[in-house]
């Protein structure tokens, strides 16, 4: 579309510059020269009136629409035809006639009044014929680029395509081999599991037995400690000294209540007092562990020590004997805010924790391992493939994405695709990524804004492909969305050349491509009746 206009204007000039030129009124153009006939009566060209031929042109209007003077300045509405013998040719307003100012470059309209004009047509033409022939030789260079591209593109086109089929084949391949190592991945897990079971309740099994010795141990020391006579039985009347053991806990601990836990009797000995001990331990304190102190000020080291005068005579941390680590800790959760006391060191913590409970779980056995092993190099395949599997599935859809693209009409188009080009202004860096999205960034530092993503071709009918729109980019503070159209100009070059913001948040950018260069066409015959002589 271009370079046709292009060859239209130097067809023009360079016919300007030989013809000859057709007599006819001054004023009137030479698609009118018809209407004019000399001799004959002159009719308005709107069909008001026919005066004789002489009243033409003799500086009075008697046409209502002024086409009796196209050569003078008598009628208001009237206008003059510039030969421009040379260069374009064109019209001026009649009132502009013999006013002293050269306005056609022939000086034809300063026939009268002896302005000193100087027909300036030629070298106006020839000017513009070096522009014009510049503009159509990059345009002619664009539609050969055009070409390449479109070249390049239908061998991409078929390398996806090509591509595509081999993935999907490959797809296939993958799924079975990710199905295939499913099954060896779950056929793995069954005797993992199964083995990790097994060392769990061993390990259970154990904690239980280790328990169950150290009740043993608690329920003696608890025995001896209840023995308060140390006569071997423990009676009613020892077991009154808990209070905390009383069922109900509203009214005092009586007799009738100590015997009932007692099993009936008024004493058990050692061996009847498992089954006691069974009933009363979750509830019983030991005399040996008193209750936790009262959040106070004074640090716990000075309320286990009451008889040190000196402050600083405490345990060492490292020597503090392990109840009265249990004694620290239960201050700990008792006072939270007593910013005095200091944990022991981790390492007596871990010893702690592992005398206090069953100890940690013992490694896995070969055996148990060895199955281990096997299944996490069974899942590490199959999450291999898996991961190869989604891969494909990506590559396919881009491709797919790519391949179905609305590229132009011979996908002159698609060498933009993942490409991106910049305009920086004396304050904004403006980044055009070709049907993905248009961004702004300040020059000179800060958060990129995107002013619109693809949208669709939005050129005229006849020239879609002229013009790219760009929709929903971050939103106007109080205002709309931004967007930006792209228009798309001939060249040789790839490059976004301006930009503005014609509207509030709606930015308008011009970018020079090759791909919208249209075929140089020869000229039609017809073309010089539109050179006006």
């Amino acid at each position: 579309m271009v370079s046709c206009q292009i060859l239209l204007l130097l067809l023009l000039l360079s016919v300007g510059v030989s013809a000859v030129e057709v007599q006819r009124p001054r004023g009137v153009p030479l698609s009118k020269r018809q209407f004019y006939e000399e001799g004959n009566p002159f009719t308005c060209l709107d069909g008001s009136r026919t005066i004789p031929f002489d009243r033409v042109n003799d500086d009075y209007c008697d046409c209502q629409d002024g086409s009796d003077e196209p050569g003078t300045s008598a009628c208001p509405n009237g206008s003059f035809h510039c030969t421009n013998a040379g260069f374009r040719s064109g019209f001026i307003p009649s009132s502009r006639i013999n006013d002293g100012i050269c306005d056609c470059c022939d000086a034809t309209d300063e026939y009268n009044s002896g302005a000193a004009c100087q027909n300036t047509c030629r070298d106006m033409g020839r000017k513009e014929r070096e522009g014009m022939q510049k503009m159509a030789e990059i345009a002619k260079e664009g539609f050969m680029l055009k070409q390449q591209l479109i070249q390049e593109s239908k061998r991409g086109l078929e390398e996806k395509k090509a591509k595509h089929a081999d993935i999907e084949v490959n797809k296939n391949d993958l799924e079975k081999t990710v199905e295939a190592l499913r099954t060896v991945k779950e056929t793995a897990e069954q005797p993992e599991k199964e083995a990790k079971e097994r060392h769990l309740k061993a390990w259970e099994d154990q904690k239980a037995v280790i328990q169950m010795a150290k009740d043993k141990v608690k329920m003696a020391e608890v025995f001896v400690e209840l023995d308060d006579d140390a006569d071997g039985f423990v009676s009613v009347a020892e077991l009154l000294s808990h209070s905390e053991l009383d069922s109900d806990s509203e009214d005092s601990f009586t007799d009738a209540e100590a015997q009932g836990l007692l099993g009936g009797v008024d004493q058990v000995d050692s061996a009847a007092f498992e089954s006691v001990w069974n009933v009363i331990k979750e509830k019983y304190k030991s005399e040996a562990i008193p209750d936790p102190p009262a959040p106070v000020e004074t640090p716990p080291e000075e309320v286990r020590e009451p008889e040190s005068d000196n402050d600083s005579e405490l345990y060492p941390e490292e020597d503090i004997p392990d109840e009265e680590e249990d004694d620290e800790e239960e201050d700990e959760e008792v006072d939270s805010d007593d910013r005095d006391f200091k944990s022991p060191p981790p390492t007596q913590t871990q010893e702690k924790k592992d005398d206090d409970d069953e100890g940690t779980m013992p490694s896995y056995d070969e055996e148990t391992q060895s199955l281990i092993d096997a299944a996490q190099k069974a899942r590490d395949a199959f999450d291999e493939a898996e991961k190869a599997l989604q891969e494909v599935d990506d590559q396919i859809k881009n491709l797919e994405k790519e391949i179905s693209f609305d590229f132009g009409p011979t996908a002159e188009f698609a060498y933009l695709y993942s490409q991106c080009y910049e305009l920086t202004t004396s304050e904004y860096i403006y980044r055009l990524c070709p049907f993905n999205r248009v961004t702004q960034k300040p020059k000179f530092g800060g958060s990129e804004t995107n002013l619109g993503s693809w949208g669709q071709w939005a050129g005229p009918e006849d020239n879609l492909y002229s013009v790219m729109k760009y929709d929903h980019g971050t939103g106007c503070w109080q205002g709309p969305n931004r967007s930006t159209t792209i228009k798309v100009t001939c060249g040789k070059d790839t490059v976004l050349v301006s930009t503005s913001e014609p509207s509030r948040c709606e930015y308008l950018m011009e970018f020079i491509s090759p791909a919208v260069c249209q075929e140089p066409s020869s000229l039609d015959s017809e073309l010089h009746d539109h050179t006006e002589l």
